[in-house]
């Protein structure tokens, strides 16, 4: 058979031909072979405008470009509005008046998935006088016939864990129990309410069932009204109260959960069903995908949620509505990747525990002295709902003389056996400095100041230690330098000490210096170990910019201050820690105002035992004494207990 000119000196011929020669040409009708048709059907299939192209059905029959249009349509499915390019593989074949071509389709699904196939185009001229498609579902995909549509199923990714720093998920499927009532089995409605809430009130929560008796009269008498879920341990406690209640029924089921309620809640975040917002902002999230919010579910919500997969399934117009379908292409999910962390269970339990009877806003930090690990960051009361223990920007009080005692030992400016005066009240340029509750002490030894947190002793000393004494023991310590464990924190900000009242009140904490629970249990830990150490938090993503070590600490100045911590337990304003189990724990008190139109005080303690560096803080919570350093017995005997 004689094939004529070459393909595109044709194709040039014809594309100038169709600039003059406009009148009496039918549509999609081509007289010099079945390639021409096959491209201006290609390109109207792309463009969405097919009324170049002649069609016929497999029976011979004519059909409408415009029906054949809304066909590919129909058939295509949820993949419609899916990017498509569909190209011609190779020359059709002809045989008399039939021809075929083989095309390809590169079809771009949700997520940027790639779907290549190939698929056949019947062309015929019988009993016309140019090449005509033959329309078919196959086209669009070969398994497809009449009432058929493609499907596109999302195949969401397994969302992966935080683990703590044995490699351990933190969060893993734990027995819970779901308390209701079966109305069929209420007898004394008025008394099951009172059962109810006596039994909840042992594991400290309240339930509002004021509503409780049209949900009763309104429910099928084999319903379950639930009214709240409770873990196994609360669960145990209240058991036999509710098998004694009429009425009161449960069921017990399996849900991924932390250790405790309150287990980091501040820093790990939550994992929530997606929200309108979450879906408007983050890229590939749909309605019915868990999302994380707060934290580090939130920050590094991307990796852990992992990529979604997507299936097509051909859907024939015969089956059921709910039937699965044939899967005819499948790209399967990526699953999210683990983010490792160095917390410690056992460390954060006691933490948590540790804060959980404070009723003001609370924080603890603990962290190992050896390797600068983060073990526990506590938020209170009920976990927190702000990461204070990060991220809080308060005055350290007294906590902060540890620093400037660092400072003046260093410097030679004392020891810790130089005397220093404690009076009652010590005035600087016209402003007067007191100490807690008017106390003096007289003409005391260095450590004696400290142990007593005597404010007027450092008032005094704080020439000595001078705006660059105060700012580069505190530098020396790692306050204010450039961290990056992995999470947003505050490393702390020092009082730039430019007056004397400033360089006053900053030597015990106060002024403009500014830090975090985080920075002070990080300070800590440097004088445990005799050198600064970043905290590190986030192991795996490794954070980019982690601060370097810093140089060793004065030898000689960290030993005496390790000295007068301890004296601040044995005979000073710590000594409620004196008799904790563990061996010996070395701290300081703070007492830290923030306002002055109240007389409100931030309480504080920092110390270290063994190899954990801490600093626990209550919002208004008095005195150093009063209330962190309640937490912090309460934290390492909680520790002892394991």
């Amino acid at each position: 058979m004689h094939r004529g000119p070459d393909r595109s000196v044709r194709r040039a011929f014809a594309a100038a031909a169709t600039l003059t020669l406009v009148a009496g040409v039918l549509a999609g009708c081509s007289g010099d072979g079945p390639d021409g048709t096959l491209d201006d059907f290609l390109a109207g299939w792309r463009g969405g405008d097919l009324s170049k192209v002649g069609f016929v059905g497999a029976d011979g029959g004519k059909i409408a470009s415009a029906e054949v249009l809304n066909q590919i349509k129909a058939v295509s499915g949820d993949l419609a509005k899916q990017p498509l390019t569909v190209t011609a593989e190779g020359e059709p074949k002809t045989t008399g008046d039939n021809a075929s071509s083989a095309v390809k389709l590169d079809w771009t699904l949700p997520g940027d998935v790639k779907w290549s196939y190939t698929s056949t185009v019947r062309l015929t001229k019988q009993n016309s006088d140019g090449w005509q498609v033959v329309w078919e579902p196959a086209i669009v995909q070969s398994e497809l016939t009449g009432g058929d549509k493609l499907q596109l199923k999302r195949v969401r990714a397994e969302r992966a864990s935080i683990l703590d720093g044995a490699g351990r998920p933190i969060v893993t499927p734990r027995k819970v129990f779901n308390i209701g009532v079966e109305p069929q089995k209420v007898t004394d409605l008025a008394k099951l309410r009172t059962g109810l809430a006596a039994a909840f009130q042992k594991v400290g929560v309240t339930v509002d069932t004021s509503n409780l008796a049209d949900r009763v009269k309104n429910a099928e008498p084999v319903a379950f009204l639930q009214l709240i879920t409770l873990r196994e341990p609360d669960f145990q406690k209240v058991r036999a109260d509710l098998e004694a209640l009429d009425g009161a029924v449960f069921l017990s089921e399996e849900r991924p959960l932390a250790p405790t309620r309150v287990f980091a809640r501040a820093l790990l975040g939550t994992v929530d069903e997606a929200t309108a917002e979450d879906i408007e902002k983050l890229q590939g999230v749909v309605q019915g995908d868990r999302v994380g919010h707060g934290g580090l579910q939130q920050r590094y919500d991307t990796a852990l949620r992992g990529t979604p997969g997507v299936s097509v399934v051909l859907a024939r117009s015969t089956e059921d509505p709910d039937a699965e379908g044939t899967e005819v292409f499948n790209a399967k999910p990526a699953p999210g990747k683990p983010v490792k962390t160095t917390l410690d269970v056992r460390t954060q339990t006691a933490a948590d525990a540790a804060l959980a009877p404070q009723k003001q806003p609370s924080s603890l930090v603990a962290i190992k002295v050896s390797d600068g690990s983060v073990l526990a960051v506590a938020n209170g009361p009920d976990g927190g709902t702000v990461d204070t223990a990060l991220t809080g920007q308060v005055a350290p009080g007294s906590t902060f003389k540890a620093i400037s005692a660092y400072g003046l030992l260093q410097k030679k400016a004392v020891t810790a056996d130089t005397t220093v005066a404690c009076p009652k009240v010590a005035v600087v340029a016209g402003r007067q400095f007191k100490n807690a509750h008017g106390e003096a002490f007289g003409s005391v030894p260095f450590h004696v100041d400290f142990a007593k947190s005597c404010n007027t002793a450092f008032v005094g000393l704080a020439p000595k230690l001078g705006a660059d004494g105060l700012r580069s023991a505190g530098e020396a310590l790692g306050l204010g330098g450039k961290w990056d464990l992995g999470v947003e924190t505050f490393s702390g900000k020092l009082s730039p000490a430019d007056t004397p009242t400033e360089l006053a009140a900053a030597a015990f904490g106060q002024g403009a210096t500014a830090v975090s629970p985080l920075a002070m249990a990080s300070a800590t830990a440097a004088i445990a170990r005799g050198q600064f150490k970043q905290p590190r938090l986030v192991l795996d993503p490794a954070p980019a910019a982690p601060a370097a070590d810093g140089a060793q600490l004065d030898q000689a100045a960290v030993t005496a201050l390790r000295k007068m911590m301890r004296e601040v337990v044995t005979a000073g304003t710590g000594t409620a820690l004196k008799d904790v189990p563990g061996g010996p724990v070395f701290g300081k008190t703070g007492t830290a105002e923030f306002s002055e139109a109240t007389e409100d005080t931030h309480s504080w303690f920092i110390g270290y035992q063994g190899d954990v560096a801490f600093a626990a803080m209550v919002e208004k919570g008095g005195a150093g004494s009063e209330a962190a350093v309640p937490v912090v017995e309460r934290f390492l005997r909680g520790l002892a207990k394991g």
